[in-house]
């Protein structure tokens, strides 16, 4: 509530208003006694703020607030002012206070403004009487235009029946004037770039409380797509826009194709910014033997820059020090297509890798094609790849203005492996293997979810291609968030998976292994496996799951305490629960949680500590 209003008791309804009551008879006394002390003074020349009490009379919340709103506006005016002024005001105050009124449907108010004073100064005391509240009345909607001839008929009766404001609804001025934007948006959005609202009227009967509405939307002739007009291209084809951008000279306008195409466009990595619009101007209108308009679709974008060069480095308990870095090339020998070269180096792995990406389709299918080259030491697996593969993803949101997320992806990878095991058999194997992942996002923040959830569903199938052995692979992961109280989270996630196999010559991304600071803290980096020779190797089956309690001092630093317990084994039935649990320290950053956790992990019997930057996946 603005400083200086204050709201009395409603006296219709024996209900508090949304400030300080009316004062008592007390507090009036002690007020005229102070004043015939003589510490209130006498009437300054210049006026300070008045302090306002408010008698609603039953006026709802949504009413009363427009009205204090108005009130608080005038009062602010008053601070300094001269006696004169200070009473012209008082008469805007009482103004305002019927016109907040008006707005809200009462046309028959009555309004009294009292002026006091006590120790602290000026008074005002508004009552007020809203009488009866205004009702829609006779709804008069009526089109005119190439959209009242016969064919059009069906979407005249779906707009008619959409018109929000039904006879004995309150009249609200806000509600009248969103209804008619949305009836000449909706009109507008296809055929009829050209509406506009010929007449709106609100005839108000203050005696009856009854409000006739009277609207007329003029469509103007139906509006079609003429020629394409592209500006801003420099090094981009023009057929990158012809790609997405599809229609026929003479297509029927409808701005929802428009709003599809900039968004294509947008997501592709060619463009800072995209616009489709039509080209409205009357020099640029063509008339149409059967009396429809012609106008140009006009492109306009800003290309992104040609090269990008990215460098990052990180640490961390897993990996350790880790130095990144990647090039893209934007439109390479003129066609419309992107590449990546990467390397990334850490105490672990170190990886190479060259991929060539198409732009998306029209369903937003997004196509690549590359080449890596890989090394990994990780608990005595010595693993060297060298791979040529395929992808597809596609992201997309859910229907409306949900904030469901999915992200789908197919892969094809043909890949030599050679694999390492300290202390046994090593081997060199050649593999197919195709894939897909389903990855459903619901969460309140994508980098620092408080509520929420995710789910990632994965398959893969392959076969050694020097001796046919297949093998197939099966995965679930998934995370909940609860809020609790204003910065406190609580958290559970878990997965699960299987491989079955004909072969013991598997990828080394194929077999399951666990442990540290991401899946269970206590353990050493995938530390959690199956024993071979003095290695760890991947297992066919793989369960975890963790609990944990985020507790937020301010809004970027915290602590939490975990609970995570699992296993990677030959099967489920030869699980032996690893359990870790501890304490940790938070702090959120612009990236993510950045998380420090001391864990006890129970079979080794020590402490580890773990940090990390935890995102989403």
């Amino acid at each position: 509530m603005p400083l200086g209003v204050f709201c009395a008791r409603d006296r219709g309804s024996g209900r508090r208003g949304l400030g300080r009551a009316r004062p008592s008879r007390l507090a009036v006394l002690a007020r005229r006694l102070l004043l015939a002390l003589g510490l209130a003074g006498t009437q300054l020349a210049w006026a300070a703020k008045p302090e306002v009490i408010i008698d609603p009379g039953g006026v709802p919340p949504e009413a009363l607030q427009s009205i204090m709103g108005a009130i608080d506006a005038i009062t602010r005016l008053a601070e300094d002012q001269d006696g004169g002024e200070v009473s012209r005001l008082r008469r805007r105050a009482r103004d305002a206070t019927l016109s907040a009124l008006e707005t809200q449907g009462y046309f028959a108010s009555r309004v009294d403004l009292v002026v006091g004073q006590d120790y602290a100064g000026e008074t005002w005391e508004i009552t007020i009487d809203p009488g009866p509240r205004a009702q829609v009345g006779q709804v008069d909607i009526r089109f005119l235009g190439k959209i009242a001839e016969p064919e059009f008929a069906d979407r005249v009766r779906l707009l008619e029946e959409d018109w929000p404001l039904d006879e004995g609804m309150p009249f609200i001025n806000e509600s009248w004037s969103k209804a008619k934007s949305d009836l000449i948006t909706e009109v507008s959005r296809k055929d009829f770039l050209l509406a506009r609202m010929v007449q709106s009227q609100a005839t108000v009967q203050a005696e009856d409380a009854r409000a006739d509405l009277d609207v007329q939307v003029d469509s103007g002739p139906r509006v079609r797509m003429g020629e394409l007009t592209l500006i801003g291209l420099k090094r981009v084809p023009p057929k990158l826009i012809e790609r997405y951008v599809r229609y026929t000279p003479g297509d029927a306008y409808d701005q929802d194709k428009l709003d599809d195409w900039q968004q294509a466009l947008q997501s592709t990595a060619f463009f800072r910014g995209a616009f489709v619009v039509m080209d409205s101007r009357a020099d640029q209108r063509v008339q149409r033997p059967d009396g429809d308009v012609e106008m140009p679709v006009v492109v306009r974008v800003t290309e992104a820059p040609a090269r990008v060069y990215t460098a990052s480095l990180g640490f961390d308990t897993d990996n350790g020090a880790r130095v990144e870095g990647l090039y893209r090339q934007n439109v390479v020998f003129g066609q419309p297509v992107w590449t990546e070269t990467g390397l990334g180096v850490d105490k672990n792995r170190q990886r190479f890798f060259f991929d060539v990406h198409l732009p998306p389709d029209t369903r937003g299918y997004t196509d690549s094609f590359g080449v890596l080259a890989s090394h990994s030491d990780i608990e005595g697996l010595d693993t060297t790849r060298y791979g040529l593969g395929w992808r597809r993803n596609q992201t997309r949101k859910a229907a409306g203005n949900s904030r469901v997320e999915y992200e789908t992806q197919w892969s094809l990878v043909a890949a030599q492996d050679e694999t390492k095991i300290a202390g046994a058999e090593s081997y060199r194997v050649p593999t197919m293997v195709a894939g897909w992942q389903w990855l459903r996002r619901d969460v309140n923040d994508k980098y620092d979810p408080r509520e929420g959830n995710l789910v990632d569903f994965g398959v893969g199938a392959g076969v050694t291609l020097d001796r046919g052995e297949p093998f197939y692979k099966t995965s679930l992961r998934g995370q909940q968030w609860w809020p609790v109280g204003r910065r406190d989270v609580f958290t559970v996630r878990a997965e699960v998976g299987k491989v079955w196999s004909q072969t013991e010559r598997l990828p080394e991304d194929f077999g399951f292994r666990t442990g540290g600071a991401r899946t269970i803290r206590g353990y050493g980096y995938n530390s959690i496996g199956i024993p071979r020779g003095d290695a760890i190797i991947g297992a066919p089956t793989l369960a975890w799951a963790s609990i944990e309690y985020m507790h937020f001092f301010t809004e970027q630093l915290g602590m939490r305490a975990f609970f995570d317990a699992g296993d990677a084994a030959p099967s489920f039935r030869d699980m032996e629960m690893h359990y870790g649990y501890g304490l940790g320290a938070v702090l959120r950053t612009p990236a993510g949680p950045f998380a420090v956790d001391l864990a006890y992990g129970q079979r080794d019997r020590r402490l580890k500590l773990h940090f990390s930057l935890s995102v989403a996946f």
